[in-house]
């Protein structure tokens, strides 16, 4: 049976991080995201951070008021923030770790070393009506300690993988493939994202049973050339072409493996009748 569609969803956090070096009006993260659903975004991700260096508290209000899709709305375990959460009911809440000094996410969230919070907010997101994500390493600790404390979804950190080249590239990739397998048979809802790109997107995508790549950096500068629309109609066609080859690949896998087998029995039944002649 051919899988769902994966679904991409578009980061629209730089946009605002383009405003914000003004202090301006524009360019306007609102139009951003209806803009990237028209060009077929299957939702779209912000990070309302401590410091707010990029989106205000402003722009996630009005995006709950005008997306057509859903919002991922990606945020730090702090009392504060599962307030806001409660009030605004996003449809999806990713909890993230988030450090001040950092320029982007640097690494998934500790679920083991935090389980307490972290469970304490899963049960109050969902209560919410919030559908929760944890953005995770693949590390098995870390899928097992996020099935514990009651996130349906996990958002597996492919930064190691974006950054990696030759053999230790094709090791993360094998990594990913192993936690979104572990995920899966967990009951888990497997995304994925940071760090991917126009050149790296296929590869990822062919990973069976993910369920959505969440990108932004890579899709904002591309836009500078091409135009939003374009930049995010070109992302989702790859990786539509990456989880189709991967679909293939599975079941050429698949048909060999059955093959092999089959030719193994029939091997065996050949051997079965020499030492039985008629």
């Amino acid at each position: 049976m051919h899988p769902p569609r994966i679904l991409l969803g578009v980061n629209i956090d730089h946009i605002a991080t383009l405003r914000q070096a003004r202090g301006t009006r524009y360019p306007d993260p609102v139009q951003a995201a209806l803009l990237a659903e028209e060009a077929g975004a299957d939702g779209i991700t912000v990070h309302l951070r401590e410091d707010r260096r990029h989106i205000q508290e402003r722009d996630v209000r009005l995006l709950v008021e005008v997306l057509n899709t859903r919002m991922n709305f990606e945020m730090a375990v702090t009392e504060a923030m599962i307030r806001l959460a409660e009030e605004l009911r996003p449809a999806h809440v990713c909890l993230v770790p988030e450090k001040r000094e950092e320029l982007t996410t640097e690494g998934g969230l500790d679920v083991v070393g935090g389980f307490a919070a972290i469970h304490a907010a899963c049960e109050r997101l969902a209560a919410a009506g919030c559908e929760v994500s944890l953005f995770i390493d693949p590390e098995p600790t870390q899928i097992e300690a996020a099935a514990k404390a009651g996130a349906p979804v996990i958002e597996l950190h492919t930064g190691a993988y974006a950054e990696a080249t030759g053999p230790a590239a094709v090791h993360e990739h094998a990594r990913l493939s192993a936690a979104t397998e572990m995920a899966l048979e967990l009951g888990l809802t497997v995304n994925a994202g940071h760090g991917l790109h126009y050149h790296n997107v296929e590869a990822i995508a062919a990973i069976p049973g993910l369920h959505e790549l969440n990108i932004g950096h890579a899709i904002i500068a591309r836009a500078v050339f091409v135009g939003l629309k374009e930049a995010v109609a070109e992302m989702k066609r790859l990786a539509i072409a990456g989880q189709e080859a991967g679909f293939v690949a599975s079941l050429e896998e698949h048909d060999h493996e059955h093959d092999h087998e089959h030719d193994h029995e029939h091997s065996y039944d050949h051997d079965h009748d020499d030492d039985h002649p008629h």
